[in-house]
């Protein structure tokens, strides 16, 4: 026998909407639809999801909203991000509010860098060797934008290292502003009074001494090259 409408445990509205939300950033975080990607068109999500045309209009409004998504007009509806916060970060990263990037980076770098040395494990030093190593190369190499990139993998290697989920999150939603701070101090040629040596940073983490670790770190944020 069929029930009655009454007796059919329908969520509300706004709940649907946010279930719906978090299918379609699921799909996206689980890489179905990665970055550049165009999702599915309105009908087909409606049907994929199982939701109605309203609730999906309103899903992807809500991700359009928050920068993970861009409607383009005669095209369709693309990822831009994975990440809600980092167009938020992006839009307000100016070049008066520099200072406050590096401020960021101070309470993010610091703390890792000294969690990192009591928490590192053998794999942890590997991949700190390995960005280090990388680092060095890219330096030699004489390619702003490659420098840029390897120590920023190498930053957040220290802040993987550190074991602590939130940081590690809330750090990479910042990291193309912190990527554009360095650089910035760098210019367009890698010249050597900006270099920065990151090898006392690696062994203060990898000899278990989490004051000189955060000691190092600060030290960088300091520097001219700010890396």
């Amino acid at each position: 026998m069929t029930p009655a409408v009454d007796s059919v445990a329908v969520p509300p509205r706004g709940h649907r909407v946010r279930q719906t939300i978090e299918q379609l950033r699921g799909r996206i975080l689980g890489g179905e639809w990665p970055v550049g990607a165009k999702i599915p068109t309105e009908p087909q999500l409606v049907a994929a999801l199982g939701v109605g045309r309203n609730t999906v209009r309103e899903a992807v409004r809500a991700l359009v909203h928050a920068g993970v998504l861009e409607c383009r007009q005669g095209s369709g509806t693309y990822v831009v991000s994975t990440d809600e916060l980092a167009p938020v970060v992006a839009r307000r990263l100016t070049d008066d509010r520099m200072a406050e990037v590096i401020e960021v980076r101070r309470a993010f770098e610091v703390e890792a860098a000294r969690l990192a040395a009591l928490r590192r494990t053998p794999e942890d030093l590997a991949a700190l060797d390995g960005a280090l190593a990388a680092r060095e190369a890219a330096w030699r190499s004489g390619r702003v934008g490659g420098f840029v990139e390897a120590d920023a993998a190498l930053h957040t290697a220290v802040v993987a290292a550190a074991h602590n989920a939130m940081l590690a999150e809330l750090y990479a939603s910042v990291g193309a502003a912190l990527r554009s701070t360095v650089a910035q101090a760098m210019g367009e040629t890698l010249e050597p009074e900006r270099y920065v040596d990151h090898g006392r940073l690696v062994e203060a983490i990898r000899d278990g001494d989490p004051a000189r670790a955060a000691i190092e770190a600060g030290a960088f944020l300091e520097a001219p090259s700010r890396a």
